[in-house]
């Protein structure tokens, strides 16, 4: 096997694949609502990466959505997706938690958010659900070079990373971290930044996305006035393998590539076809080796 994947994990741990329930949890963002920043990152839309949730639903509504006509035996992860799904207190998270936990078919709670919103009493509350189901939590950080977290309005240093990481470290929460290929400014020798700075953190999984352009966004504008040159795809097959290879053997690769949601897409054109490019990363996975082969351990 060339790399780690989620399915493959996932077959190892409960026997079978799991279907994700995305949802919506009501949450906004710090980097969004002037905590510290506004309009978000420049690649996000108004949707904060929930663009294919249904609006009109609850929390319950779509778990139950997911669930009706499934089989007693399958498994569903029930992943809080857009925005920051722990921008709150305890007991709102705590509401919005157990609204979708309302099955045992739901084997893991997996959230997403930022680093900047982890404390050691959010972890505290997420970890007491390790009693009910697994649970991992993932980060957007995008990349280590500081200079491209101000060009993409990321709001907050990668020192906060790292302390989000230990933080849920020391609760034993498993940590996804999202990394992004093509943002602008960024080469070949960024992304070796990058995979050296994650080899000091043991990571659950990692989460590779391509860089696409969506209408609406702050990216889309400075695409149009030709302010940014979408990777290429032969560029972006190529670094993704690379950083597959940094990776810890033990990392579970959730996803390789990232797609733009129907309709929003402006470039790169190549981005559409998924399949495509999964199958020329593996075939350069091939070539170079696959995950682990230049992996330089933690430090």
């Amino acid at each position: 096997m060339l790399y780690r994947n989620l399915s493959s994990y996932l077959r190892e741990r409960y026997g079978k694949r799991l279907k994700k329930i995305c949802i919506d949890g009501g949450f906004s963002c710090p980097n969004r609502d002037g905590a510290c920043s506004v309009g978000g990152c420049i690649f996000c839309g108004e949707r904060g990466a929930g663009e294919h949730i249904n609006p009109a639903l609850n929390i319950k509504e779509t778990v139950l959505q997911a669930l009706d006509g499934a089989d007693e035996n399958d498994g569903f992860i029930a992943y809080f997706q857009n925005f920051s799904g722990t921008y709150a207190d305890t007991e709102t998270l705590r509401e919005r938690y157990d609204s979708a936990l309302i099955d045992s078919r739901i084997k893991i709670l997996a959230i997403g958010t930022r680093p900047d919103c982890i404390t050691e009493e959010i972890a505290e509350l997420i970890a007491s659900y390790k009693s009910r189901c697994d649970v991992w939590v993932e980060l957007g950080f995008q990349t280590a070079n500081e200079e491209t977290a101000k060009l993409i309005n990321r709001g907050y240093p990668r020192g906060v990373f790292k302390k989000a990481v230990e933080i849920l470290e020391k609760f034993e929460i498993p940590t996804v971290v999202h990394l992004m290929i093509g943002l602008p400014g960024e080469g070949d020798k960024e992304l070796s930044e990058t995979a050296d700075y994650l080899d000091r953190f043991k990571l659950f999984g990692i989460k590779i996305h391509s860089v696409y352009v969506m209408r609406g966004t702050r990216l889309g504008e400075m695409y149009e006035r030709g302010e940014y040159v979408p990777i290429t795809e032969d560029d972006y097959v190529r670094r993704a393998a690379y950083l597959i290879s940094r990776t810890n053997p033990d990392t579970v690769i959730h996803r390789i590539t990232g797609d733009a949601p129907e309709g929003s897409l402006l470039a790169p054109e190549w981005s559409r076809d998924k399949h495509r490019v999964i199958e020329r990363i593996n075939e350069e996975l091939k070539n170079i080796g696959g995950q682990g082969s230049q992996y330089r351990g933690l430090r």
